[in-house]
């Protein structure tokens, strides 16, 4: 179907409506970014040393955020993913790799676990946490080494694992994650300040909770693993089939003196660009921050979806369908992209050149999947312009490829780390043309 107003082979990376979008995904991220603000979440001083640590993609940003309040800091160690560091007065941070962990990583969780161990009833810990923390703070338990961590999270994300399940898993192979930290840190009290990359914001998975109570097991890391046909090595076996694998419970004793406040949601930046589209004059429905699944699948519902709600709510004007939460690839393939980009490519497929019909997808955090960009964007005309250039969309969704699809089409979202993560934002747009 080739859209009308516009010629076949036109591209629309600069048009009024892909601008748009792109402002809608620019007004999402600037929501979640830690602003001063932050810093009023703090306590007042306590008697004895501040110790500030952390992990996530939102890490460094946080950081600068608090240190104007904090007169001194005794020690400080902040992780984030290679490439989001920035300058501190105050406090020191540290890159190592993410998703896969390395040994920079393993490194300064140990050392992040010895200042928690080192404070007294007196002192505070102040933990900055944020999306990216969980694979970060990467300090294996006894018996299990740091390759059969890196295989097993490697396992768990080709299978299209959600971040409850990958998260789960992990709490209960490590010594900082899953309530670890603060009960290494107690008696003294912990201040958690988090940025909620997960659906439904629980605190328990937010970088896999090292400073919460952990509601799951590890009969349920067991299952997790079972449901996924991973068969994890006799060494992971043997550990979660041991009561030493059972991270602190909500409600244990050496939790009292943790408290956690999340700071900024995908809720508020859905609202927000929500907000902003109104503005325009556009009808809006938001389906939330809690959209999870395939990225293929949620795709072809939200094609539906998104006719649907369009002719319900704004029959011939313009409207946008705006959602978050995170979609996950199951990998058959090896090509290169991301869950937003391999959704969009589906998503074009399924739309089928619908007219005056444009869609954006992207991680907040800047990087989608394992690729360099943050997503992608689509138009009326995606379909022809690749038939044009040789593409097959459908050979490509299927080797799991759609980096390399937007990529030749020049249609990818390159925005480079963002410093925050409140994770996928997406946006179907029917916005007709003017003649």
């Amino acid at each position: 179907m080739q859209p009308k107003h516009l010629p076949m082979q036109a591209h629309l990376s600069d048009s009024p409506q892909i601008k748009s979008l792109r402002a809608l995904f620019k007004c999402a991220v600037s929501k979640a970014y830690p602003t001063t603000n932050l810093a009023h979440y703090l306590p007042p001083p306590p008697d004895g040393q501040v110790v500030v640590v952390g992990a996530g993609k939102a890490g460094a940003a946080m950081a600068k955020a608090v240190e104007n309040k904090l007169s001194t800091v005794a020690d400080s160690l902040v992780l984030v993913p290679y490439g989001h560091k920035r300058s501190c007065r105050l406090i020191n941070i540290v890159e190592a790799s993410h998703p896969v962990p390395d040994n920079a990583g393993e490194k300064a969780a140990r050392q992040i676990l010895d200042l928690a161990v080192s404070l007294g009833a007196n002192d505070l810990l102040v933990c900055l946490l944020s999306g990216g923390g969980s694979a970060l703070l990467n300090l294996p338990c006894t018996g299990i080494t740091l390759e059969e961590k890196r295989t097993l999270t490697r396992e768990l994300l080709a299978c299209g694992a959600d971040i409850h399940d990958i998260n789960t898993v992990r709490k209960h192979l490590s010594d900082i994650k899953g309530g670890r930290l603060a009960a290494a840190a107690f008696p003294a009290r912990t201040v958690t300040l988090a940025i909620s990359d997960v659906p439904g914001n629980d605190p328990a998975t937010i970088a896999s909770g090292p400073t919460v109570g952990d509601p799951t097991t590890r009969q349920d890391a067991l299952e997790i693993l079972s449901k996924y046909g991973i068969k994890p090595t006799s060494s992971i076996a043997a550990k979660l089939a041991s009561i030493t694998a059972e991270s602190p419970f909500p409600g244990d004793p050496k939790l009292t003196a943790s408290e956690i406040t999340i700071t900024a949601t995908a809720a508020e930046a859905l609202e927000a660009a929500m907000a902003y589209a109104k503005d325009q004059g556009r009808e809006v429905v938001n389906l939330g921050d809690k959209v999870e699944g395939l990225a293929s699948a949620l795709a072809s519902e939200h094609a539906k979806t998104f006719e649907r709600e369009r002719l319900i709510h704004s029959p011939g004007k313009e409207f946008v369908l705006i959602s978050g939460g995170e979609a996950t690839v199951a990998l058959q393939g090896r090509g290169k992209g991301g869950p937003n980009q391999e959704y969009l490519l589906a998503l074009a497929i399924a739309l089928d050149g619908r007219p005056d019909v444009f869609a954006i997808a992207a991680d907040t955090d800047g990087i989608d999947g394992a690729s360099q960009a943050a997503g992608a964007f689509i138009t009326p005309n995606t379909l022809t312009r690749a038939t044009a250039q040789g593409l097959d969309p459908h050979a490509h969704l299927g080797r799991n490829d759609a980096g390399g699809f937007f990529e030749q089409l020049g249609d990818l979202i390159i925005t480079g780390p963002t410093c925050t993560n409140v994770n996928d934002f997406r946006a179907i747009a029917y916005i007709p043309s003017v003649d």
